[in-house]
């Protein structure tokens, strides 16, 4: 197995800190070998990015959407391998690898190779009195530049899709990047940035640095040629980082955890419901920040919905996520694993009723958690107000819409909420009540031009479609007298 070095300045660099282990969740095998930056070599790959700035953001926007869809289309040829490879670092199926982690990206670069206008017009102003007390008419421009230099610390769950939905409107309005990818899964992370580099990207316009060490990332972000952070992962981690960014008031865009309510209403399609929300249990194994994870049930159908999702766990097949029929994957380490039993332990400590799962499926190899039930729960558990990050679903009762917007509302996150109801009109009455970043009615599929981001402490800023271009950019005004 190859040893992997750091991208640096255009540059493959052996790293300082040796090499650490990258495991498959699913057979607990060794996937490669990461490599691990010094706090030196981090400031190497930001001042590279810095010293990249000036003549990449100079470059026509046509140019680099040009290297974007070149990217795009290496990523495409290159998708049986590279899926792979997300397999055997994340656990997660190939049918998933394949779709929704590289295909994605892919889709994401071809997507930012749109060009896009970066100036709109603003009608003209009559000023009854200018600075100098004189009367005139005044036009403006709105014109978009880039931040500079972006530090993107990317998530687990999705080494793909993640980090190209920072990379790729990032660099399509003239940053640079450095990137920092998650500890568990960074090798698909060099694969992209090799896919940049035969792409025809300038040196040091895209760095890739990992660590299993803090130090990797506090470096990449208290760098002082870094201007801008993006970072997708847990509140408690974005809450440090977000600390340093005010310091130097650096720009941010948090994309943090979730506890997301799918509120059912008494008269919604419960196979829908069931349908939707069991993807909290086969998608990543529950570990994504969007899921359904905090079902209310209205008291009328309460009932018929926690039998039809527990029959629904149950059928799910859990296992070796290389074969075809596999739903269900490991998640991404032991650690993890015991952290999500601990939970439905504690649920169970609580009152709840585990009405199926939570155990191990007696699998020889891999980290497996069997899709979890908790019913009779109540808000105030922690398992209904924590982010688990895994394949649990747990369900609290509510009497009327009043009762379930509370509820929804009642929780320190904000990222994604649900609302299932044969009534359109009652659906968007509720969702328009609901103290979150995006709803889904009837559906957990999401619209990838629309702004996506979340309220409260599930993070700061949009992105996603052109919102990503404005999250990587900085408004200009051009004012003159008309």
């Amino acid at each position: 197995m190859a040893r992997q070095a750091l991208f640096v300045g255009g540059s493959w660099v052996e790293p300082d800190g040796g090499h650490y282990e990258v495991v498959d969740p699913a057979t607990e095998q060794t996937v490669g070998w990461a490599p691990e930056a010094s706090r030196d070599q981090v400031h190497a790959a930001c001042a590279a990015a810095r010293e990249a700035f000036g003549p990449w953001s100079a470059t026509p926007p046509e140019e680099r959407a040009a290297v974007l869809a070149r990217a795009a289309d290496i990523i495409r040829e290159r998708l049986v391998p590279y899926a792979e490879l997300a397999r055997a670092e994340t656990g997660a199926t190939t049918r998933t690898a394949r779709g929704m982690q590289v295909g994605v990206a892919a889709a994401r670069f071809r997507r930012y190779a749109r060009v896009e206008p970066a100036e709109w017009a603003i009608p003209p102003q009559i000023n009854e009195a200018g600075p100098m007390g004189r009367a005139g008419v005044m036009g403006a421009l709105a014109v978009r530049q880039p931040v500079g230099v972006v530090t993107c610390i990317t998530s687990y769950n999705n080494p793909w899709a993640n980090p190209a939905g920072k990379i790729a409107p990032a660099l399509a309005m003239g940053n640079t990047v450095v990137v920092k990818p998650a500890p568990q899964d960074p090798l698909s992370v060099y694969r992209m940035a090799e896919a940049l580099e035969a792409a025809g990207v300038p040196p040091g316009v895209v760095n890739v640095v990992s660590g299993a060490r803090t130090e990797v990332g506090e470096a990449a972000v208290a760098s002082q040629d870094v201007d801008m952070v993006s970072f997708t992962g847990s509140t408690a981690v974005g809450q440090r980082i977000a600390e340093v960014c005010g310091r130097d008031m650096k720009r941010q865009l948090m994309e943090l955890g979730g506890k997301g309510a799918a509120v059912v209403l008494d008269d919604a399609d419960i196979g829908s419901a069931v349908s939707g929300i069991g993807t909290t249990f086969s998608f990543y194994s529950g570990q994504i920040c969007t899921a359904p994870t905090r079902v209310l049930a209205q008291r009328g159908i309460y009932d018929r919905l926690v039998e039809q999702l527990a029959a629904y766990a149950r059928r799910l097949k859990v296992g070796d996520p290389r074969e075809p029929d596999t739903v269900v994957g490991p998640v991404i380490s032991a650690a993890h694993r015991d952290r999500v039993e601990s939970y439905v332990e504690l649920g169970r400590k609580e009152g709840a009723v585990v009405v199926t799962g939570g155990e191990r499926p007696g699998l020889p190899t891999g980290f497996y958690v069997s899709p979890a039930l908790l019913a009779d729960c109540t808000n105030d558990m922690r398992v209904a107000r924590e982010e688990i990050f895994g394949p649990v679903v747990v369900v609290i009762p509510f009497d009327d819409e009043e009762e379930g917007v509370a509820l929804a509302d009642d929780t320190d996150y904000g990222l994604i909420d649900y609302v299932w109801s044969a009534d359109v009109a009652r659906a968007f009455r509720v969702a328009r009540r609901l103290r979150a970043g995006g709803v889904g009615i009837n559906t957990v599929g999401r619209n990838m031009e629309a702004p996506f981001g979340g309220f409260k402490k599930s993070g700061v800023g949009r992105d996603v479609g052109s919102y990503a271009l404005h999250a990587y950019s900085e408004v200009q005004a051009i004012v003159w007298p008309g």
